[in-house]
C-alpha cells in the first residue's frame, strides 16, 4: 500500500468525500478552505474560496457538477465544482454542521448546530436545477435531539433521514411530515456522543462511529443493529470498503493529550475490521494526530484518512489485497 501525502490544508482536516465516479476527492477542512483533488495522484486541483469559518461537511452531486458545504460561519454553500465560483449560500442563525444531498440531487438536508438559546436543527432545502431559482427557504424543519446533531443523511429512496449526534441516539425521521418514525435502543446504542455516520454502497445499512470507543451497523430501515466494532480508543470517523466486508474506523485520543505523549502511543491508524465476523484484521499507520475523516474510493481500490495534522494521506491498496481471504 503507497500512501501519498497531500499537503494542502493548514488546520485539522474535518471531512472527506468521494464523487461518484471515484476521480475527485473533496476535503473539508477548518482553514476554511474546501479542496478538491485527483484522486488517483493526490494532485490539487483548487479550493473554493468563500467561507469564513470551519468547513464541517460537503457532498458532492451525482453528475460531479455541484458541490455542498456546510461552516461554523452559519452558512451552507453551493458551488460549481469544475469552476469554482459560489452557486447560492443558505443563511442560519448557528453554525451549519452536516450536508447530504438526496438521491436524485433535488433536496439536500443540512444540520445546523445549537446556539445561544436555538437548539439544533435538520432543514430540508430544496435545490434547483438552474441556480437562478434557487431559494433559500426550507420545505422542512426538524427540532427535538436535545444537543449537537453530528451528522445526518437521507434514508432508502430519499423516504427518511437518519441522524445522530451528541445524545448518542440515532433517529429516523420521515422526510416528508418530520415525524420521528425510530429511535436506536438505548441499551444496545452507543453510550457516548456519535461522531460519525456513513452509509453503505446500496443505501440499506450505515455504520456509526461514537467516543465511546465503538462502531456499530445498523439496518436502514429497522434500525436493528447487525454489528459492534470494538477498539481502544474514541472512534472519530467510519467508512465501509465498497468491495470487501471490511470497515475502517480512525481516531485516537484526543488533540490535548497527545503533545505529551510519543506519537505511537496515540494510537493513530485507521483500524481494519471483518465486516462480519467484527475482528481487527489490521491498521494503516502514519497520521500523527488522531483522524477526523475516512473515505473509501467508490472503486474500493484506494481510501483516505484525514487528521488533526493538517495532511490527507492517500492509500492505494496494493493487488494481492484483494486476494485476501479472511
Amino acid at each position: 500500500m503507497r500512501p501519498i501525502l497531500m499537503k494542502g490544508h493548514e488546520r485539522p482536516l474535518t471531512f472527506l468525500k468521494y464523487n461518484r465516479d471515484g476521480d475527485l476527492l473533496f476535503s473539508c477542512a477548518k482553514d476554511h478552505n474546501p479542496t478538491v483533488w485527483f484522486a488517483d495522484n493526490g494532485e490539487r486541483l483548487g479550493t473554493y474560496r468563500g467561507h469564513n469559518g470551519a468547513v464541517w461537511c460537503c457532498d458532492v452531486s451525482r453528475d460531479s457538477g455541484r458541490l455542498i458545504t456546510g461552516s461554523a460561519d452559519q452558512t451552507a454553500k453551493l458551488w460549481n465544482v469544475q469552476t469554482g465560483q459560489q452557486l447560492f449560500t443558505f443563511n442560519f442563525d448557528s453554525p451549519a454542521r452536516s450536508v447530504d444531498f438526496s438521491v436524485g440531487d433535488k433536496l439536500a438536508v443540512i444540520t445546523t448546530d445549537p446556539f445561544m438559546e436555538l437548539s439544533s436543527a435538520i432543514h430540508v432545502k430544496r435545490i434547483a436545477k438552474d441556480p437562478s431559482d434557487q431559494t433559500a427557504e426550507s420545505l422542512l424543519v426538524i427540532k427535538g435531539p436535545q444537543g449537537r446533531i453530528n451528522r445526518a443523511i437521507w434514508g432508502p429512496l430519499n423516504k427518511t433521514i437518519i441522524s445522530a449526534g451528541e445524545d448518542a441516539v440515532i433517529r429516523i425521521w420521515d422526510s416528508e411530515t418530520g415525524k420521528l418514525l425510530k429511535e436506536s435502543d438505548k441499551e444496545l446504542g452507543h453510550k457516548k456522543t456519535i461522531t460519525s455516520l456513513a452509509k453503505s454502497a446500496d443505501g440499506s445499512h450505515f455504520c456509526t462511529g461514537s467516543l465511546d470507543k465503538s462502531a456499530k451497523i445498523w439496518d436502514s430501515r429497522t434500525l436493528s443493529l447487525v454489528k459492534t466494532y470494538v477498539t481502544e480508543r474514541p472512534v472519530n470517523a467510519v467508512t465501509m470498503s465498497p468491495l470487501l466486508d471490511h470497515v475502517v474506523l480512525g481516531g485516537g485520543q484526543d488533540a490535548s493529550a497527545v503533545t505529551t505523549t510519543d506519537h505511537r502511543a496515540g494510537k493513530f491508524e485507521a483500524k481494519f475490521f471483518d465486516k462480519i465476523l467484527q475482528e481487527e484484521i489490521g491498521g494503516v499507520k502514519g497520521h500523527f494526530g488522531p483522524i477526523n475523516a475516512l473515505a473509501f474510493n467508490p472503486d474500493g481500490k484506494s481510501f483516505s484518512s484525514g487528521g488533526e495534522d493538517g495532511y490527507v494521506r492517500l492509500h492505494h491498496f496494493d493487488p494481492d489485497y484483494f486476494n485476501i481471504k479472511i
